[in-house]
C-alpha cells in the first residue's frame, strides 16, 4: 500500500502525510484468511514533519464481526522514538476489488 495520509476521511480532507506497508496472506485455508499488516505512518507537514511511527499486527477474517479492529504500535522514528501503542481501524467505505477508506484512531506513548 501506498496511500495519503489525511486528517479526516475525505480524499479532498488536508494531505499531512502518507501511509506505506503491506500485508501477506499467511492463511492455507482459502475460507480462513489471515494476514499480517504492517504500516509506517510518515508526517510531511506540521509539529510531527519528518517523523513516523509503525504499525505491525495479525489480522484475521474471524475479525472481522468486530467493526473496529485493534493493531499494536511498535516504533517510530523522530519525534515518535521509541513509540508504542495501539491503533483502533474501522472501515468508513470500501467497494469489491478491494480499495478502502480506513480511520485510524490512535494512541501512541513515546519519549
Amino acid at each position: 500500500m501506498d496511500d495519503p495520509l489525511t486528517m479526516e476521511s475525505e480524499l479532498t480532507s488536508t494531505l499531512i502525510g502518507n501511509s506505506q506497508g503491506l500485508y501477506l496472506d499467511l492463511s492455507r485455508e482459502r475460507t480462513q484468511f489471515t494476514a499480517i499488516f504492517y504500516a509506517d505512518f510518515a508526517f510531511t507537514t506540521g509539529r510531527f514533519n519528518g517523523s513516523s511511527f509503525s504499525l505491525f499486527s495479525r489480522f484475521s477474517a474471524a475479525d472481522a464481526s468486530s467493526t473496529i479492529r485493534e493493531m499494536a504500535i511498535v516504533g517510530g522514528r523522530g519525534a515518535f522514538r521509541m513509540a508504542t501503542g495501539f491503533a483502533l481501524l474501522r472501515v468508513t467505505w470500501s467497494n469489491t476489488i478491494g480499495d478502502a477508506i480506513v480511520e485510524f484512531n490512535v494512541t501512541l506513548y513515546h519519549y
